[in-house]
């Protein structure tokens, strides 16, 4: 098992502009120092945060696939600006609540708009993934995505099984198919399999909904294979928007960001990449990480009623992509920034490059905005910024071409510019 926390602070700066490593960076990639980045680094402790990638198939080398990890809360703030989450990969008005998707004779139907009705015209779309690679292997869960015949999932939850290893799909009725790889996103953690071969099964996707709509309060319904258990239904609620989480592996990955939804519907090692829905049945978000309830290194993650969903815009995006050229595309505004927070706030521009690239690009987005070494980028967009994590998580929700907003400040004073952004193209080594 991974160690208990993640890289202490001052461990680099993270780059965001082209034509640098992509395992580093705000769109692309650079530590300081060079190499594989560490993740985001130890903020004050509020409680172990885990991967709720699924539970191990087999162990080797003692490891696992999205091995079960912990992280700490990292300046925590309340809503979409203040504050974000380091979490590790895997993994309303009424309570809580599980569902049991396997119907006996007998039952009676339920209102189509009940979540008994929802988990009924889902389940057939839901999938178990097995993922099985030369020294590792795991489960974890996906959702039709289209009638050609490809899954959504998470990145983390196939990443071993990326080089040359056997996926496996299982639908609800235990049909299973091989599946194949089309691409993964390391950095939105966002993955789409094709199945080689359906035959002549009726494949039918999920609708999917519009994340921009959500508000706080809304139901969710989230179904995947916790601790494998296939088919598993849960309920709850939007408990937060725009939730600024970076994720990573525990064992020294490079780490993904997503501005997230935050639901307290019951979800646990398993459940990564299956989909969270609105109380139409529609796919709202990506279901990524948990809060996790273990203290200490070896034990398994579960739910406290907090986990984290990538929206469903933004994995949809990927997923074109993905399907398109094999490859994820990343915005980018050219800057490397450090990974704590600053005495002043914000996400700090380094004051030097990390010897392979300057701090602010020559000609790029941040540079052609007027940004310079030593600025500290304090909103973006209209999300209050105050970490370089929180502005990854931010950035990416945008698209290569857009213009944004953005406020920094420098030597004590605030200035507000505008930023077209520029873009990257997969997750470079």
């Amino acid at each position: 098992m991974p160690a208990d926390n993640p890289t202490p602070p001052g461990a680099g700066n993270q780059h965001t502009g082209a034509h640098v490593p992509a395992d580093e960076g705000i769109g692309s990639a650079g530590t300081a120092s060079g190499g594989t980045p560490p993740p985001p680094p130890h903020g004050p402790t509020d409680g172990p945060w885990a991967t709720f990638a699924p539970p191990p198939r087999r162990r080797r080398r003692g490891g696992l696939v999205a091995a079960v990890a912990l992280a700490t809360l990292i300046a925590g703030g309340i809503g979409g600006g203040a504050g974000y989450l380091l979490a590790d990969n895997a993994g309303n008005d009424r309570a809580t609540s599980t569902v049991n998707s396997s119907n006996g004779s007998g039952v009676q139907e339920r209102s189509p708009e009940s979540v008994a009705g929802i988990a009924e015209a889902a389940l057939p779309s839901v999938v178990t993934i097995q993922a099985e690679g030369d020294r590792e292997g795991g489960t974890g869960t996906g959702f039709v995505y289209d009638e050609e015949g490809h899954i959504l999932t998470n990145n983390h939850v196939v990443e071993s099984a990326s080089q040359g290893g056997r996926l496996t799909v299982t639908f609800s009725d235990g049909e299973s198919y091989e599946a194949e790889l089309v691409g993964g996103a390391q950095g939105y953690d966002i993955a789409v399999l094709r199945l080689v071969d359906p035959g002549d099964r009726d494949l039918q996707p999920l609708p999917v909904g519009n994340s921009d709509d959500v508000v706080v309060g809304d139901t969710t319904v989230a179904i995947g294979a916790p601790y494998g258990l296939s088919g598993t239904v849960t309920t709850g609620i939007v408990s937060a928007k725009n939730r600024p989480v970076a994720s990573s592996d525990g064992m020294g990955g490079r780490s993904s960001y997503m501005s997230a939804l935050q639901t307290d519907a019951s979800i646990n090692p398993g459940n990564s990449g299956g989909p969270l829905l609105d109380a139409e049945g529609a796919v709202i978000g990506v279901n990524s990480a948990i809060q996790s309830n273990s203290s200490a290194p070896g034990q398994q993650a579960g739910s406290v009623g907090l986990g984290f969903a990538i929206p469903v815009n933004q994995a949809v995006r990927v997923a074109k992509d993905l399907i398109e050229s094999g490859e994820p595309v990343y915005a980018v505004i050219g800057v490397s920034v450090g990974m704590t927070e600053t005495s002043s706030g914000g996400a700090q521009i380094s004051t030097e490059g990390d010897g392979q690239n300057d701090a602010v690009t020559p000609g790029g987005p941040a540079d052609e905005a007027g940004l310079r070494p030593g600025d500290s980028i304090v909103k973006f967009g209209d999300r209050v910024i105050d970490s370089g994590p929180t502005l990854i998580s931010e950035i990416w929700t945008y698209e290569p071409g857009d213009t944004v907003e953005l406020t920094y400040v420098r030597d004590g004073n605030e200035q507000t510019t505008e930023i077209t952004l520029d873009s990257r193209v997969g997750d470079q080594e």
